[in-house]
């Protein structure tokens, strides 16, 4: 069996002794060749390990803000909807006793009805059209905490009569304030109002007076707070009423029905055998419905845009590693010489692969330790350097009017980083084992006789 270490002796310069080789003679090599004569690093050796640097700090970054951006989306929807939302088809019936029934479900915390729909938000011939959602202001508390979300009174709750609680963007929007009044104009029961104008039958047809009668006139409303939940489609879209008024604009009755019921759960992030439970009990069409459903298609978005720049970035490391692959090709061209005579020496195939391979591991190596820590620092200092970007170079990074956080998101997840750097790793170690291949199959006789 040959020996795995370098079988000859190394003289020191300047000296009348030897020195015997303790590296391994693969490694020894390896390292040699990757370190020039003149100078201490070689050029093309720190290209190549800074690409693989720039591929993993890239990498690094990218996910941990993807990452971040989803945690914190699923914060501000957790902060702001229920766990499950129970609804039917069209409305509710008797939701006083269902509402009883679905709080006593093991693993429920709370319940609380509430209607919800669009309508029309008018001050001053400005229109917007909001989402209303009516609720027990009570019961409501107990489903997301409101009075934190209020910041106008601070932590007032106020929904008594003909009031509105509204979102900033939405109040901006409208141009009004605490203490301003807005009309709102529901659906109501304009639908069965047009069926019976559609009416072919002249002795059927109700005349216009009868019919003005039935339609549901819009509300003025006072804004009584201000909401804002740090999320743009809530603080743009939404405004609070009271259960009874919601009732009315919408026509429904007044006693026993509304569009749904909210839950709220011991785990929301356990929700989902909740619901199915609750679906096995409940007769069609009632269903149960969870955050994550609700909001399924953004969740989606994210989690497919993060495994998307995964492969995308994931590029950037495998030109790095066509980068030592054609490094490596060279070096076989050049020490075509040294080769045979290694082989001449006894050397065997598998001392020469690892001769390369060795070279394409310590790129490898330090090109993944140096990008973690440099992907690492920049998670770490992400706003500042975004901040930097606004300031110096006017390049605005994760702009707050369209991503709807005033700081760049980021959740650094060790399972991903240890999935980004094994894999540069083992993309650098295979690059350099085409190259290592062939050099190992290198005839001694042929390499020697035409150098």
């Amino acid at each position: 069996m040959r020996p795995a270490f370098f079988p000859f002796p190394i003289c020191a310069a300047r000296s009348s002794f030897c020195v015997p080789l303790k590296a391994p003679f693969s490694l020894f090599l390896a390292l040699r060749y990757l370190k020039p004569k003149r100078t201490f690093l070689s050029i093309i050796t720190l290209i190549s390990v800074l690409g693989v640097t720039l591929g993993i700090t890239v990498l690094i970054v990218v996910i941990s803000v993807m990452k971040g951006f989803e945690l914190e989306l699923q914060r501000k929807v957790l902060g702001f909807e229920p766990h499950i939302v129970v609804t039917n088809q069209e409305v509710l019936d008797d939701w006083r006793a269902l509402t009883k029934k679905l709080a006593a479900e093991p693993g429920v915390i709370a319940a609380a009805p509430f209607v919800q729909g669009p309508v029309i938000a008018e001050h001053e011939g400005v229109v917007f059209t909001p989402f209303m959602r009516g609720i027990i202001p009570d019961e409501e508390q107990k489903i997301i905490d409101l009075k934190k979300l209020v910041k106008e009174p601070p932590g007032v709750v106020n929904l008594s009569g003909e009031s509105v609680i509204i979102g900033r963007d939405l109040a901006a929007s409208l141009g009004v304030g605490v203490g301003d009044q807005i009309t709102i104009y529901a659906p109501g029961n304009i639908r069965s109002v047009i069926d019976e104008l559609k009416k072919e039958d002249d002795k059927s047809t109700k005349t216009l007076a009868q019919l003005k009668g039935e339609i549901v006139m819009p509300a003025d409303v006072t804004v009584t707070g201000i909401f804002e939940s740090g999320r743009y489609d809530y603080d743009a879209n939404i405004l609070f009423v009271s259960l009874s008024l919601a009732q009315e604009l919408y026509g429904l009755s007044v006693e026993d029905t509304v569009h749904g019921i909210e839950l709220k759960t011991v785990d929301p992030y356990r929700a989902e055998a909740l619901k199915e439970k609750l679906n096995r009990k409940l007769p069609p069409p009632i269903s149960a419905q969870t955050w994550i459903d609700r909001n399924k298609d953004r969740f989606d978005a994210i989690r497919l845009e993060r495994s998307v720049m995964f492969f995308i970035l994931m590029f950037i490391i495998v030109v790095a590693a066509f980068g030592i692959m054609n490094t490596l090709i060279t070096v076989t061209v050049q020490k075509t010489r040294e080769i045979g005579i290694m082989k001449a020496l006894g050397a065997n195939p598998a001392q020469i692969v690892w001769v390369f391979l060795a070279q394409g591991m310590v790129v490898g190596f330090f090109g993944t330790l140096t990008g973690l820590g440099a992907g690492m620092l920049l998670v770490r200092y992400r706003n500042e350097f975004r901040d930097w970007l606004a300031s110096t170079l006017h390049i605005q990074v994760f702009p707050a009017d369209i991503y709807e956080f005033s700081q760049i998101p980021a959740e650094v997840v060790p399972r991903d980083v240890a999935i980004i750097c094994l894999s540069a790793f083992a993309i650098c170690s295979l690059a350099a084992l085409i190259p290592a291949w062939f050099a190992a199959r290198l005839d001694p006789v042929k390499a020697l006789r035409y150098e």
